[in-house]
């Protein structure tokens, strides 16, 4: 019997890229919505309706200042599951204009779509039941995004992705020159869960012990309820983290903490990446996430927090994590506090573009001191 030629596997082709016999894309930012006329709850939904971005030559080619992108990975939780789905709902729940209309931040008179240009950079690959392998595929999503210039804004999953989310950033930056600042009603350094080094509880130990991010460029805000103990707190102190409980907060202000937490934040680094476990506010504005704590922030507060880190300090990355719809109230308030922390990075961005660092910056026209002829937006 003649051999028979061996079948070929047909090529296939990466994200972005044309079919094989079809003419390459041309590299750049695609807009798939029609952003004259259609509201943010129709039409294809991309976050704010931003063009989409599948490869780092597209945003290359697009100059991408920030990339909006999903990591919708649940496979680490402890408790109460479902934050594979947050992506899809904080996408979902924006409801005012499209990526055309103007979207100023009534505090600071700053429309970020004016003064930075952005993406949605789609979601991270994940694969069921393999950690290690998922791990490895988000850190390269977010060295895609960072190797071109552009912020990462990650819209989690469970809080374990921060391990290589920060650590792609800091790959990039330097290990070591990264800083993170943590907002969360727990501490994510626990030596293991279980046994497995990668769980919702471990991401800042496993930065730390890698060499990532060391501890003293950690900075916490929020933790409170009945969980680190004793010898998890000890780890953190010997560390040199800097912690501080809603004890704190509570006894000196939410105002006077976020200026000692301002204060810390680049006091050993050289870059700032922030995380937000949604946990880190009350269940009342955050119900909708695996493992509430009563006691915690309001919304206002965390925005607030968001949107001054990112324009006093700066921001090279920022995680959004432990949104879990399927225990959200009805109208998705916790979606919807996510999606808004996004939309106040994007706003404190701008305004450090812009200059706006002064501390607490309001535009004197909201803070009821000015008027529009004697306070305009600086030009860029």
């Amino acid at each position: 019997m003649s051999e028979q030629p061996e079948k070929s596997e047909p090529e296939k082709s990466e994200p972005g890229k044309s079919e094989p016999g079809k003419p390459a894309r041309v590299p750049g930012p695609m807009y798939v919505n029609r952003t004259d006329r259609e509201l943010g709850v129709t039409g294809i939904q991309t976050f704010m309706k931003l063009p989409v971005c599948l490869t780092p030559a597209d945003l290359r080619a697009g100059k991408m200042d920030a990339a909006v992108c999903g990591v919708p990975w649940d496979g680490t939780v402890t408790a109460r599951s479902g934050t594979h789905l947050g992506p899809q709902a904080i996408r979902s729940c924006d409801y005012v204009g499209g990526y055309g209309v103007s979207l100023p931040h009534l505090d600071v008179r700053v429309d970020p779509l004016e003064h930075l240009t952005v993406c949605d950079y789609g979601d991270s690959d994940v694969l069921p039941g393999n950690t290690d392998g998922t791990f490895d595929a988000i850190r390269e999503f977010i060295a895609e995004i960072v190797g071109t210039g552009a912020i990462p804004l990650i819209m989690g999953g469970d809080h374990g992705i921060t391990w290589p989310t920060a650590t792609a950033v800091a790959d990039h930056y330097g290990h070591g020159k990264v800083g993170i600042v943590h907002f969360d009603a727990h501490a994510d350094t626990a030596p293991d869960m279980r046994g497995n080094l990668a769980g919702h509880g471990t991401p800042m130990r496993r930065l730390i012990e890698s060499g990532a991010v060391p501890g003293r460029n950690f900075v916490q805000v929020g933790l409170r309820g009945y969980w680190p103990p004793a010898d998890t707190l000890d780890w953190m102190e010997t560390n040199e983290l800097r912690t501080h409980f809603m004890a704190e907060i509570r006894r000196d202000g939410f105002d006077v903490v976020l200026e000692r937490a301002l204060d810390e934040a680049l006091d050993q680094a050289d870059y700032l990446y922030l995380s937000v476990d949604v946990d880190a506010c009350d269940p009342a504005f955050a119900p909708g996430t695996g493992t509430p704590e009563p006691g915690g922030l309001t919304s206002g507060e965390m925005l607030r927090a968001v949107r001054r880190l990112a324009a006093e300090v700066g921001l090279v990355g920022m995680d959004v994590v432990e949104v879990s719809p399927p225990y959200d109230s009805g109208n998705s308030i916790t979606a919807l506090l996510a999606h808004r922390c996004l939309r106040e990075a994007l706003v404190g961005t701008a305004m450090r573009r812009l200059g706006l660092t002064q501390p607490d910056y309001v535009d004197p026209r909201s803070a009821g001191t000015g008027s529009a002829r004697t306070c305009r937006t600086p030009e860029p």
